[in-house]
């Protein structure tokens, strides 16, 4: 027998075994131990409750990175399908790279319930958050340093095809030309939006379902707002312009039960003219109002602690006269100060 008859069925027997999901059949320790022979720098995560049990994955996240160590378009693609393969339920992806190179398969994953996304710029150019998704499951979604590009009348409105989504983070984001950013959903209830970097001309607020929001950044112009449900809310102001936003965001927000705002936030209020002279029209449920005391210098520190310990307000950081204006249609609500310093950094978990 020649050598090429005895190598044929070699030949076959390797493609068998190639085509092989073998993978899964290994304990998970083993596949991460696999995986840290990489010499790349990207890390791969696997986090499983049943990994052994069903071969599915509960939680998968892949960090990209290019500075050094790059991981192929080709490969990329590979770890994802496997993951949505596996009937991935939550997913976060942090890379550098076009949004092309990521598989279609993602946008039409049926099991995936969480998703992170997370860009980084290149050259300045916001990655382009894609017209069309099919995740019928998804309730957790966030999206760092995408555009949004814009449709008929000036505006986007990337969020209504979701219909249980229930939490959404936006992260520095931006829209593709000026015009107005629509965060449409019957279902979301919690809403936090992150601007320290990127702006937004204009939001538009279609939430009936919405309980919580949270706002840090530069204050946008709220153009109209659908918020029936609203109950909660948080603005951190990091810039002291333009303050009009920031009251009308205050008067478009009516029945919210609390109010959380830093010292910094007051300050910017302040900055309009007789502002105390007007009559507030909203807020008329408050029941809270929760000033968080952003500290500068160790000084201002000592004098806050000490204001803290006699139970006083600490007014060398709160404008004369702003907590009574927000409080002029609920006396009655419960004021607290906060030391800023002594809070936990914002964390943000897919």
């Amino acid at each position: 027998m020649s050598n090429s008859d005895t190598q044929i069925p070699k030949k076959a027997k390797l493609r068998e075994i190639e085509t092989k999901d073998t993978l899964s059949d290994l304990p998970e320790c083993i596949i991460l131990h696999i995986l840290s022979f990489l010499n790349l720098l990207p890390t791969l995560r696997f986090y499983s409750t049943d990994f052994r049990l069903y071969k599915n994955f509960t939680k998968f996240a892949l960090e990209f990175k290019r500075e050094r160590g790059r991981l192929e378009p080709h490969l990329l693609k590979r770890i994802v399908n496997y993951a949505i393969s596996h009937n991935v339920q939550r997913l976060g992806l942090w890379f550098y790279t076009v949004l092309a190179h990521i598989p279609p398969t993602m946008f039409s994953c049926h099991t995936l319930t969480h998703l992170k996304l997370s860009t980084y710029p290149n050259g300045g150019h916001e990655t382009l958050f894609p017209k069309s998704f099919n995740l019928p499951a998804l309730t957790s979604l966030q999206l760092e340093s995408f555009g949004f590009c814009l449709g008929d009348n000036d505006r986007a409105e990337p969020f209504s095809t979701f219909n249980k989504l229930n939490s959404l983070i936006i992260t520095n984001s931006t829209l593709s030309g000026a015009g107005t950013l629509c965060i449409s959903s019957a279902t979301l209830m919690n809403l936090t939006m992150y601007t320290r970097f990127r702006r937004l001309d204009s939001i538009e607020l279609c939430t009936p379902s919405l309980c919580t929001f949270a706002f840090i950044g530069s204050p946008q112009k709220l153009s109209r707002s659908y918020v029936s449900s609203l109950k909660h809310v948080d603005i951190e102001i990091n810039k002291v312009e333009p303050p009009l936003f920031l009251l009308n965001w205050l008067q478009e927000l009516p029945d919210i039960k609390s109010l959380t705002v830093t010292s910094t936030t007051l300050q910017v209020l302040y900055l309009i003219p007789d502002l105390l002279k007007t009559d507030l029209p909203s807020l008329g449920n408050l029941k809270s109002l929760r000033v968080k005391m952003k500290i500068k210098s160790k000084k201002e520190a000592a004098k806050l602690r000490k204001a803290f310990r006699d139970g006083l307000k600490p007014s060398s950081l709160i404008p004369d006269g702003i907590v009574d204006f927000l409080l002029q249609n609920s006396p009655s609500a419960k004021v607290d100060y906060i030391d800023f310093s002594s809070l936990p950094l914002r964390e943000i978990h897919i």
